[in-house]
């Protein structure tokens, strides 16, 4: 099996690793406080078209903003973190998120935490923990270590009374109201500080423990952090540090009344794992100050915070809120449904892990916004499967064609390469016997000079038979009008004559008992879940342009025998962040049509010679074939 370079990027030679220092180098010059409330939007990244041939896997680290990121603070020892909500699932664009994080620690021989930010109980189900921690590893990485927020929960009350004895932070009854009119929100206000600002360090302790012990009900009262109200920078208003929720922790349990905020949360566990590059999204830009002040603040060892752009995609939507109502309104079958963009959506429908690296890799990295259509994206998938994954003949629509001038029991055995570009992919023998199946496309009742497949009186080439077969006579459903059974002739010629070789070849499917031919499948091919490049504009909202053609299901589909090899030897590509599924994960039974409960279906992974590439479904299993396109052979899938 050809093996193609995927975007997971290579170590270099190591050396032994340096012990942690806490000692950080010289710090960058300061940021400029903004005069603005808002971050300005990001400019928009035009990507050039991509490239034939496979990009270099460590180019995105090897140049550009991630380069400048590493020599602006060169380390002995890297040390990254992904450090995602557990509170829904991953999408495409946190597939960006995790290359860079996990990837720039990988190029420079470090380290990459997963950590996740449990801090908000109300939100947070394991589901979501064992989702996130899977995408992760499809992807090929392996963190460090997982960690969560929570298990610093002592140590972050324990620096949140310190803050207050060093009078960086204070107790607001506020409202939520309150707040916003004091940072200025409304026409012609001017910021002001709370009224609780200057109360005694004693009683601002008194009240933060009496938070804890369960004096309050959630929202009335909250910590603020004593910071700069005068400062251009939204987020150095005062931010909330801890907040009252009445929900139970999943690590915790009942210890804990208060929760501590992601501006207050996230730095100090930076700090805590010593991390020494924080790569996040532009989103976080401006929060960089508050992450510097307080680091600064309680006197701790100050990571490195650099923002890069976020990836978008547009034709889709990635909102959890959005998504849940799609799965709501049975839309779509679930969060994983392969119409989606959430990854466990992306693993269903068989895109390769390494495509979706490689896309990541290919788009680069910097701090603009970048907005990709959705059929850039496949473009990337579809060159990457081309070189990874074998060819079988597939038949969505079949009708039986009997060449009548050959035996009940006639049978060749065909060979056919699994890939024509790559020989070590290897062999495998298909049956050719009076009965074949075609796809219904690849007849008309009436010929035309501009058309070379199929036709009374006109002659068709097979893929890989000797002969061409020319068709004579068909039979029709009365009631359907449509034609039920075509018969037709083996042109091969009388012996020492040569043949016309025809103008076409087209996929087929044989009929043969010995052979267990051919495999029956049910075929869903997907299109675009909406109709419009932002579903958002449209009239009504995202979900009145929602797209009703988005899947076609061809119930009867028919598939060569090659596809039994290709089961037993998926993974396809071999070559992957792909790990074999334990029997209670692929739930699939080991016989011949479906992959064994090692395999995780959607590895199962081919293209459908003229038709499009396919993966097999999680609703396949004994004696039943699901098949799941994952893009077509081109982007104008038209056949000629």
């Amino acid at each position: 099996m050809t093996e193609v370079s995927t975007s997971l990027p290579e170590r270099p030679k190591e050396g032994k690793k340096a012990s942690k220092a806490k000692k950080q180098p010289k710090e960058p010059k300061e940021p400029k406080a903004s005069n603005e409330h808002k971050v300005p939007p990001p400019k928009k990244e035009k990507v050039a078209n991509l490239p034939d041939t496979p990009a270099n896997p460590n180019s995105m680290f090897e140049e550009g903003f991630l380069k400048a990121v590493y020599n602006e603070r060169p380390a002995k020892h890297v040390i990254t973190r992904f450090p995602p909500e557990p509170n829904g699932y991953l999408h495409i664009g946190h597939s960006k998120a995790i290359a860079i994080n996990f990837g720039f620690a990988r190029y420079y021989g470090g380290d990459c935490y997963l950590r996740y930010d449990d801090t908000n109980p109300e939100k947070e189900e394991e589901k979501y923990f064992v989702a996130i921690r899977e995408m992760i590893e499809w992807l090929g990485f392996t963190p460090f270590k997982i960690t969560y927020s929570s298990d610093n929960f002592d140590k972050l009350f324990n620096l949140a009374e310190e803050l207050i004895r060093r009078d960086g932070a204070y107790v607001c009854h506020c409202t939520d109201t309150e707040v916003k009119k004091q940072r200025g929100e409304g026409k012609g206000l001017e910021r002001y500080a709370c009224s609780h600002r200057e109360r005694p360090v004693e009683e601002s302790m008194a009240e933060f423990r009496a938070m804890r012990d369960g004096k309050y009900k959630p929202r009335e009262a909250v910590l603020r952090m004593k910071q700069d109200m005068q400062d251009g920078n939204p987020q150095m208003w005062d931010l909330t540090a801890y907040r009252i929720l009445e929900a139970g922790h999943h690590r915790s349990g009942s210890k804990w009344r208060i929760y501590p905020t992601y501006d207050f949360t996230h730095c100090l566990c930076d700090s805590f794992e010593d991390i020494t590059h924080s790569l996040c999204t532009t989103e976080f830009q401006l929060s960089r100050v508050s992450y510097e002040w307080l680091c600064d603040a309680v006197e701790v060892y100050k990571p490195m915070q650099r923002e890069y752009g976020r990836l978008n995609v547009t034709g889709t939507v990635l909102s959890k809120r959005k998504i849940a109502k799609l799965v709501e309104e049975n839309i779509v079958r679930g969060w994983d449904d392969p119409r989606l963009y959430t990854l466990v959506a992306l693993r269903r429908r068989g895109v390769p892990p390494g495509a979706i690296l490689s896309f990541v890799n290919e788009l680069g990295v910097s701090t603009a916004l970048t907005n990709i259509q959705l059929s850039r994206f496949e473009q990337t998938v579809r060159r990457y499967l081309e070189q990874t994954v074998p060819r079988l003949m597939l038949v969505l629509d079949p009708i039986p064609v009997i060449i009548d001038d050959l035996p009940d029991d006639f049978l060749e055995e065909i060979e056919l390469p699994f890939s024509p570009k790559d020989p070590s992919m290897g062999n495998h023998i298909v049956p050719f016997t009076n009965t074949v199946y075609i796809d219904r496309s690849d007849f008309r009742e009436v010929d035309s000079k501009d058309y070379f497949r199929l036709a009374p009186g006109k002659a068709v080439g097979l893929l890989k038979v000797p002969y061409p077969i020319k068709a004579t006579t068909f039979k029709k459903d009365k009631a359907t009008g449509l034609v039920t059974e075509i018969h037709a002739t083996y042109e091969k010629p009388e012996d020492g004559t040569a043949f016309k070789k025809p103008k076409t070849y087209i996929q087929w499917v044989a009929a043969s008992e010995k052979h267990k031919s051919p495999i029956k499948a049910e075929v869903r091919v997907f299109s675009s879940l909406f109709k419009s490049e932002n579903p958002d504009s449209a009239d009504g909202g995202f979900m009145a342009d929602v797209n009703p053609h988005s899947e076609e299901i061809y119930h009867n589909a028919m598939i060569e025998t090659g596809l039994n090899e290709t089961i037993k030897r998926a993974p396809w590509p071999e070559k992957e962040g792909e790990k074999a599924a334990t029997d209670k994960e692929a739930g699939l039974a080991k016989d011949s049509a479906a992959p064994s409960s090692a395999t995780r279906p959607e590895t199962v992974r081919f293209q459908g010679l003229r038709v499009a590439y396919f993966a097999m479904d999680s609703d396949s299993g004994e004696g039943k074939v699901v098949l799941n396109r994952i893009v077509s052979l081109k982007e104008d899938s038209g056949k000629a």
